[in-house]
């Protein structure tokens, strides 16, 4: 399946956000990840949701600095 990922052209065997997220970023963690499709925030409670050919998908971590 073809995505954008972060502004990337991207091909994806996942088949849910979830799939994807794990796929981008490798271990999942427990906190500090958003993700949003198409331009709308997904709570991490519907990252169940099925991926469609063509979607847009932004994933950000937050980084802490000091």
């Amino acid at each position: 399946m073809n995505l954008t990922v972060n502004n990337e052209p991207v091909e994806t065997s996942a088949t849910t956000l979830l799939g994807l997220v794990e796929e981008t970023l490798g271990e999942l963690p427990a906190a500090g990840v958003a993700v949003a499709v198409d331009g709308d925030v997904v709570p991490r409670s519907a990252w169940d949701r099925p991926l469609s050919e063509g979607m847009t998908v932004d994933i950000l971590t937050a980084v802490q600095g000091g």
